[in-house]
């Protein structure tokens, strides 16, 4: 063994560990943990408006269902093969992951959520011997507690631990648990795995690393990493010190503040009234405002657009955007409303024969800054004790009883939604946020 390998092999059994956890199948395991009769049979969970397949099961994934797959496309196969399809119900899922990560905070306290369906842990300060039991003791708790299967993957770095997460789901002898801190392991793993399934290997990627003739993991950890920044930048470079146990990434434990946020959503069906597209900019204004009042946000202009499809063929198309300027920063729903709406006027036109027929609409902020010392305005300042009142009883009754609970009357009621509200015609109930929804036992 070379004096280089040596010292990494060194490195890779006694510096950091890092665990990546993430659910199988994380939105469809969700559903079926309320429904045992899904167990072993083909599962697909859809995006916004039931539009494509963005989660599936191994079964569903064996009948040749691709990620992204358009519904309408693979409709009758579904009926046909007996795929059971449910449309996104993110409310159960979020709820589902703050669980799963409150049980991976019992283990360690440093966690980053990555995602909804992924988090790392730091277990550095585990004892080598004792990093195998310990992930799958936290993998069997997750189980037992969730019904959320999980794997895990541990390396002395992310791009290790992800690595490692990938071939514990590919490797069912490994029992879910891959450890990459083991220098035997990670002798035996990295020589045997494509390139293309690194973390941050896209297709194109994958083809500048081929034709340098990278072909396995090893072969990037093992090359000179010049050639690999010049085609890949200081990504690939960055890519190959981590895979040789170096740490460039450290974890993000605290998240960084928001700096913009955006409501967007596309219609359910096509929207060609104004009073429909003010009811909808409307309602994407009130969820502004819940999400920078949860982080004690606010912003001083928002942008609000609307356009066609197209997708619709033959149709006129038109998209608009335009910026709102407010008197100073605020997170309050009722000033937020006026503004988006004053976009609308702004912008809207009556429409022709044929008449533009809108698919999305939507609102984006940026710049967004601590409401608490932000900058008051000199003329049209806003009362904000009054409305730090009036928006926390909103947002108590919202979260007592269910989003949308209470809303703003230009938002539009329940029934004058349907037109564009977004579809979820196949939604499962939101078992552990509802009280009226919750699963019901018979006798």
């Amino acid at each position: 063994m070379s004096g280089t390998a040596a010292r990494r092999r060194d490195r890779i059994g006694s510096g950091r560990a890092i665990a990546l956890i993430d659910g199988n199948s994380f939105y469809c395991s969700c559903e079926r943990v309320f429904d045992p009769k899904l167990a072993r049979v083909p599962v697909i969970v859809l995006s916004n408006n039931d539009g494509c397949a963005i989660a599936r099961t191994a079964e569903a994934k064996a009948l040749g269902i691709k990620m992204g797959a358009p519904y309408f496309q693979i409709r009758e196969m579904c009926q046909r093969q007996g795929v059971r399809v449910f449309s996104s119900n993110y409310t159960l899922y979020g709820d589902m992951s703050a669980r799963i990560n409150a049980i991976y905070r019992d283990a360690t306290p440093d966690v980053e959520v990555y995602s909804i369906d992924e988090s790392f842990l730091d277990l550095t300060a585990v004892t080598r011997r004792d990093r195998v039991a310990l992930a799958r003791d936290i993998r069997a708790t997750v189980r037992a507690w969730t019904g959320i299967p999980t794997c895990v993957g541990l390396g002395p770095t992310k791009t290790l631990a992800k690595l490692a997460n990938h071939i514990a789901k590919s490797v069912p002898e490994l029992g879910g648990v891959c450890d990459l801190t083991d220098p035997q392991a990670y002798d035996h793993w990295l020589c045997r795995i494509s390139v293309g399934e690194l973390w941050g290997v896209g297709r194109a990627s994958l083809a500048k690393l081929e034709a340098l003739g990278i072909d396995t993991v090893a072969d990037l950890r093992d090359i000179d990493p010049r050639p690999v920044r010049k085609a890949l930048t200081v990504v690939g470079e960055r890519m190959i010190h981590e895979l040789r146990g170096v740490s460039c990434l450290g974890l993000d434990l605290v998240p960084a503040r928001r700096k913009g946020c955006a409501v967007t959503r596309s219609f359910s069906g096509r929207v060609t009234e104004r009073v429909e597209l003010e009811q909808a900019v409307a309602a994407h204004a009130t969820r502004l405002g819940e999400k920078l009042r949860r982080e004690g946000l606010a912003t001083s202009q928002v942008t609000v657009f609307y356009h066609t499809s197209e997708h619709d063929r033959g149709e006129p198309m038109r998209s608009v955007s335009t910026v709102v300027t407010l008197p100073e920063a605020t997170n309050d729903t009722l000033a937020l409303i006026p503004a988006a709406l004053h976009g609308v006027a702004r912008t809207w036109r009556e429409p022709g024969d044929p008449p533009w027929r809108y698919s999305k609409a939507g609102i984006v902020t940026t710049d967004l800054v601590p409401l608490a010392g932000s900058q008051r305005a000199l003329i049209g300042r806003l009362d904000r004790e009054r409305s730090a009142s009036l928006m926390g009883a909103l947002d108590a009754c919202n979260a007592r009883w269910g989003r949308g609970t209470v809303v703003p009357a230009r938002a539009g009621l329940e029934r004058q939604r349907r037109g564009w509200a977004t579809k979820f015609e196949m939604r499962t109930p939101r078992y552990t946020t509802r009280v009226d929804e919750l699963p019901t036992v018979h006798a």
